[in-house]
């Protein structure tokens, strides 16, 4: 698939030379500090060096102090209170954050996980008939119910009162809870709006202990649950995420808990962890719970308190993402089929595509796989139950939410985030949808939007590559949005002789510079095999890649992972 690559705008050259004077860096890695907001000694200590103390205080959100006095009401009274949240990663390490903590405390709480395909996304019916049947009488929602209007007060009628602790956009209209706990609220101050449904209830147990007069550092148990969330999620990495990504990524490389530590083995991790690992070893384990069984063997997984309470779970969890990475491709390839057949496909600026008997716990990764190939704003229906359900992905820098928002009036409910959502529908409106879709996307879509994009941080020689540039660049991590990789232009490179294909469509090459005879560095492009023929015709081509550690039989190198390649000119 074509390319674009897109050189960011260099930052002022005197700005450059101060900051590296000040700092005691080369003019690269000045111009990277400052092009992600770093102009002074002081915010490259923050950037650098990010501690739990440089957290925001919790009861600068709107409803903190009620949602803190409901729950001390509670326990006073002796009420039982039910931990609440969704099947996925956000999901469930919220609920093993909130529960861990309050069960240490106090004896009548419990927690409760919806089944994906009984119950459906969110607060549904019947977990407050569970509630109610089993006697609690305040739910604290994780990572869902900012929408739950009806549910709310089909509860309240109940006699369960609900703190809402939710990052989701809300609607219209609110929930009638005890408290709403959501920065992205209009009316919301606080400071960050960006925080996973676990760091919002990491924040809510924040404020519970400074409002006991605990010691800060109880919380910070938690923060490897926060830091998971945050990769899985593909929230931004900036601010007080990065943060919370930064001191979650020491405990799990110093003492993770039990559960972490054996999906990390598991998946045949290296010793040190980062966010990537999280990402791809890590989470699809986690999700894998929800997607084909039952989320709540995933918090029961991190909850685990030892190795070997842990290693059952770590091990069904295992095999359940093995069955679904089967799953995935079947599905991904029946889902190419039926869109190849469908007559004016390529002319069209969306792809939606449905099938009954596709496995609901699936269609959210088939969506960001077709999304990846066909590069445009996608949505994977499937049918559950009498209705029909959809996951939505887009592109970089398209708001499909804002995008499903304009045709709600065909949808049963929606919600998510800029970049992914959930839809739910009658099948008898599919078509409908389809066509309204298409209409509002090629309507607000622009035609770059539909080209993947590689955004260069800078242009550089090899040679600029020692030791020393890549132990400040290391430094940069956590990366993720908002703070992704540095990725760079190295013109002229050609390979020793040795490129081949390895594995499953990977180039492999060794790469130098004209003009920096003797320098060469290994480097990897995966799934771009068919660049070989640009790599081994002798002549010097373009690369942007990003730079990073290779470990081999315990040997430690520089690698160049290679975005993509251009001939030379």
């Amino acid at each position: 698939m074509e390319k674009r690559w897109m050189m960011k705008a260099p930052a002022p050259a005197e700005q450059v030379r101060k900051l590296a004077e000040e700092l005691k860096v080369d003019n690269i890695l000045a111009n990277l500090m400052i092009q992600r907001g770093i102009s002074s000694y002081e915010e490259a200590r923050k950037f650098f060096r990010p501690e739990p103390a440089d957290l925001h205080d919790p009861f600068l959100m709107k409803d903190m102090d009620k949602a803190v006095d409901r729950i001390i009401s509670g326990i006073h009274d002796g009420e039982k209170i039910l931990v609440y949240g969704d099947y996925d990663v956000d999901g469930t390490t919220a609920v093993a954050l909130v529960y861990s903590f309050f069960r240490k405390i106090y004896p009548h709480v419990d927690f409760y996980i919806p089944d994906r395909y009984r119950e459906g996304y969110g607060i549904s019916s019947e977990g407050i008939d569970w509630a109610k049947a089993n006697g609690f009488s305040l739910v604290v929602a994780l990572d869902c119910g900012i929408k739950a209007v009806d549910k709310i007060a089909y509860a309240r009628g109940a006699g369960i009162d609900f703190i809402v602790c939710d990052h989701h956009m809300p609607g219209t209209e609110l929930p009638a809870a005890a408290a709403i706990l959501d920065p992205k609220q209009h009316d919301c101050s606080y400071p960050y709006k960006e925080l996973s449904g676990c760091g919002i209830g990491y924040k809510l147990v924040q404020a519970f202990c400074l409002q006991q007069g605990m010691e800060a550092s109880v919380t910070e148990q938690y923060l490897d649950l926060v830091a998971l969330s945050i990769a899985a999620d593909i929230v931004p990495v900036t601010g007080e995420n990065r943060v919370l990504v930064h001191s979650g990524l020491q405990k799990i490389n110093r003492e993770p808990r039990p559960g972490i530590g054996v999906l990390l083995e598991l998946a045949g991790a290296k010793k040190q962890v980062n966010v990537s690992d999280l990402v791809f070893m890590v989470a699809p384990r986690i999700n894998a719970a929800g997607r084909l069984e039952n989320a709540r063997q995933a918090v029961e997984l991190l909850l685990a308190e030892n190795y070997d309470e842990a290693l059952p779970h770590g091990k069904a969890l295992h095999s359940i993402n093995a069955e679904r990475k089967s799953l995935d491709a079947a599905t991904v390839e029946h889902a190419l089929r039926l869109i190849e057949k469908e007559e004016g496909f390529h002319s069209r600026k969306t792809t939606v595509v449905y099938h009954p008997e596709w496995h609901k716990g699936v269609v959210g990764i088939v969506a960001a796989r077709l999304t990846e190939h066909f590069y445009r704003p996608t949505i994977v229906f499937t049918r559950s139950g009498n209705l029909v359900t959809g996951s939505a992905r887009s592109v970089r820098n398209f708001d499909i939410h804002q995008a499903i928002e304009t045709c709600a009036g065909l949808l049963e409910q929606f919600g998510g985030h800029k970049y992914a959502a959930g839809i739910t529908l009658r099948e008898e409106n599919i078509d409908a949808f389809r066509r309204m879709f298409e209409e509002v996307v090629s309507a607000s879509i622009r035609e770059d939007m539909l080209v993947r994009t590689i955004e260069i941080d800078a242009e550089i020689q090899l040679s600029d590559i020692t030791p020393r540039f890549y132990s400040v660049l290391r430094q940069f991590a956590p990366f993720g949005p908002g703070n992704m990789a540095p990725v760079f232009l190295s013109r002229n490179v050609q390979d020793k002789g040795w490129a081949k294909v390895v594995g499953n469509d990977h180039l492999k090459m060794n790469l130098s510079q004209a003009g920096v005879p003797g320098k060469f560095f290994d480097a990897i492009a995966f799934r771009q095999a068919g660049k070989l023929p640009v790599a081994e015709s002798k002549v010097p081509f373009d690369i942007c890649y990003s730079v990073e550690e290779n470990e081999w039989n315990g040997s430690v190198s520089l690698q160049l992972n290679i975005k993509d390649i251009l001939p030379g000119g």
